[in-house]
């Protein structure tokens, strides 16, 4: 039987509450992953009332545990909803507070940045929230530090994302910083994906369906991906798409809200990180074939990315069934 997981993640569901978002957390925080020899984390749900009807009321949602769940969160998921007017109820915010005050960590999809600033958790920190409801927090909240062109925030024991995609960003996020490259990787293809959408990518992508004739990045990225232990430039890049470097920036920045250089960073990285799982100890071995070059930028790159030196990463990531959770070969089903 897989081991189960000591971390509770609870998400708390309150009336009009997103039904997309709560997917989210249940397909990413909840689903059993056997696969793996281990669940990754306990998953609650909980709400105010015994009956919460869903946004728009197209649906009511029963049969869930009490607001008691939520004070054995390690972490917790806050209530959204459209309307971010209404303010939030007084005993939901209480236990917000609570979670917060024992050190549970926070979490806010979309709106639930406002149920955080509401609970008066964001005073003075950073968070995200959708870009249609950015000038309304601001008007409302002007002591929390809002960035209202980023994917999500992840500000230690807070993190907030903007809008319902990114709900899938952030969860993978934390995946990541739980449990190591590898598993959220793994995760992600059972999602059917992008395994690392980092959070200051910006919410509006210009173009999300490319225009005729087909601009898509998709074969430049597959292809970059299968060289990022080659030093591989910007112009590398923009030589094989046959377009000038600007070009490149401007279709870097319109379908995926990043700059190729930031781009080819991050994908660099996450190979190292995954190099570390699965047991490789030699740091200009990972520094060589992740194209991060030296030992030292090794460093520096995974101290900015994750918070860890390689030899902490190590400890904290380098077991688990690496057979089961290295990438699937080309052509291979996703599992």
């Amino acid at each position: 039987m897989p081991q189960r997981s000591s971390h509770r993640v609870v998400l708390v569901v309150d009336d009009n509450s997103n039904p997309f978002e709560m997917s989210c957390a249940i397909e990413i925080f909840g689903l059993a992953r056997p696969e793996l020899g281990r669940e990754l984390y306990d998953f609650r749900l909980c709400a105010a009332e015994r009956e919460t009807r869903m946004r728009d009321g197209f649906f009511t949602l029963t049969g869930v545990a009490g607001l008691e769940a939520a004070e054995s969160a390690d972490t917790l998921i806050v209530p959204n909803r459209p309307d971010t007017e209404v303010p939030r109820a007084e005993r939901v915010l209480d236990v917000i507070r609570r979670a917060h005050a024992r050190g549970a960590r926070l979490v806010g999809f979309c709106s639930g940045a406002f149920t955080l600033a509401e609970a008066g958790l964001l005073d003075g920190r950073r968070a995200a929230c959708h870009w249609m409801w950015a000038e309304d927090f601001r008007a409302r909240f002007p002591r929390v530090r809002l960035e209202a062109d980023v994917l999500f925030v992840d500000d230690g024991d807070i993190l907030t994302a903007s809008g319902s995609a990114s709900a899938l960003d952030l969860g993978l996020h934390l995946v990541r910083r739980d449990h190591g490259v590898e598993i959220a990787n793994h995760v992600s293809r059972r999602l059917v994906f992008a395994a690392h959408r980092d959070g200051g990518q910006r919410q509006f992508v210009e173009r999300p369906v490319p225009a005729v004739p087909d601009e898509s990045l998709g074969p430049l990225l597959a292809w970059a991906q299968e060289r990022l232990g080659e030093p591989l430039t910007v112009a590398d890049l923009a030589a094989r798409a046959a377009v000038s470097p600007a070009t490149l920036h401007r279709r870097f920045r319109s379908q995926l809200g990043t700059t190729p250089l930031a781009w080819l960073t991050g994908e660099r990285v996450a190979l190292a990180c995954r190099l570390i799982e699965r047991g490789e100890e030699r740091l200009d071995v990972v520094a060589a074939r992740s194209g991060l070059g030296t030992a030292a930028n090794l460093r520096a790159r995974l101290r900015r990315e994750t918070g860890l030196s390689p030899s902490a990463y190590r400890r904290r990531f380098g077991t688990g069934p690496a057979d089961l959770t290295r990438p699937a070969p080309p052509g291979a089903p996703a599992p």
